[in-house]
């Protein structure tokens, strides 16, 4: 059976498929009658059931977060939101028999395509000491395999499997253009800019079938694990890689990639590089979040052109273009 588009949901439309549980939610009533609401989903998105009423409570029966369940239900909508009423109990799918990665959102690019486009642009670099800086992870086989399996957050922009690839040669782009643009150092905009979240790595994983943050993630944050990791290698390194005062330099553009402390940053940017990169971040975060929340049919009625609500990645209501320019 093909996969189930989540983001095309139609109201009306029938579902008999297999979705993960994603999150199970027990709530009572105010009358103290418990009901439960799954929220279940695939490698196209997510979707919320319908409340599970104390009356069938048992149709939810072992349907815990992670596991594989077979969905047999009609789609409706509540407040604007589309959800599953179950028509039947759920059956949850052996372990065996489950193949986890169709469960989990994936990029649609080719993420080789990504890699080349990196290495390109490393190879394009002038300077040596920023190239052994880059080189200190991106020749690493390990920390490749480990970053294209890192999304780019846990719920917001770029939440897929090579998201965080995806995400960086975006930020790159953007910087390495504007830094063309304004004569400002390219090499050491392109390296801040491949750096900034190599911290993600350490700060995510994947858990039954979730993005969710590791205990370095939560403890210290992927900014300045991004510093740590910069910091180690480089010490480790036989031979020194720059110059103590370069690799501050290098430091500070990662730990000012958020530019405020209340964003997660420590320090601001000093540097126009670091400016450069942040706004660059923002550029490919916030670029994201529209795109996804204009093409998630949740957020409007049909036909509509304007979202019925704010989408909370974005903060306002956003505008489908009902024409092309073409």
């Amino acid at each position: 059976m093909p996969i189930l588009d989540l983001t095309q949901l139609a109201v009306g439309q029938r579902v008999q498929h297999e979705l993960m549980v994603l999150d199970r939610v027990e709530r009572k009533q105010s009358a103290g009658d418990p009901y439960v609401v799954l929220t279940l989903g695939n490698a196209t998105g997510r979707v919320e059931s319908a409340p599970i009423w104390s009356d069938k409570l048992s149709w939810a029966e072992g349907a815990e977060r992670g596991r594989v369940v077979q969905v047999i239900g009609d789609v409706g909508a509540y407040r604007g939101r589309r959800q599953i009423q179950l028509t039947s109990p759920i059956r949850v799918i052996p372990a065996d028999q489950v193949q986890l990665d169709d469960f989990v959102p994936h990029i649609p690019e080719d993420p080789e395509r990504l890699w080349d486009w990196i290495d390109r642009t490393r190879s394009e670099m002038t300077s040596a000491a920023l190239q052994r800086a880059l080189d200190l992870f991106f020749r690493d086989d390990v920390f490749r395999e480990r970053f294209q399996r890192t999304p780019g957050s846990v719920s917001g922009h770029h939440a897929r499997v090579g998201g965080l690839l995806k995400h960086v040669v975006e930020v790159t782009a953007v910087a390495k253009s504007a830094a063309r643009a304004l004569q400002i150092d390219v090499d050491l905009v392109v390296t801040g800019a491949l750096l900034h979240d190599i911290g993600k790595v350490e700060s995510y994983t994947i858990d039954r079938g979730a993005f969710v943050y590791t205990a370095r993630g939560n403890l210290i944050g992927h900014v300045v694990l991004g510093c740590l990791m910069l910091t180690e290698r480089a010490m480790a390194a036989p031979t020194p890689v720059c110059r103590p005062e370069q690799l501050t330099e290098l430091q500070h553009m990662i730990l000012a990639h958020h530019h405020t402390l209340e964003q997660g940053s420590p320090v601001q940017p000093m540097t126009a590089e670091a400016e450069l990169v942040y706004w660059a971040d923002e550029a490919s975060a916030k670029g994201n979040d529209m795109l996804e929340s204009l093409a998630d049919d949740a957020e409007f009625t049909a036909g509509g052109e304007f979202s019925e609500r704010r989408p909370w990645r974005v903060g306002h209501r956003v505008w489908r273009r009902p024409y092309d320019w073409r």
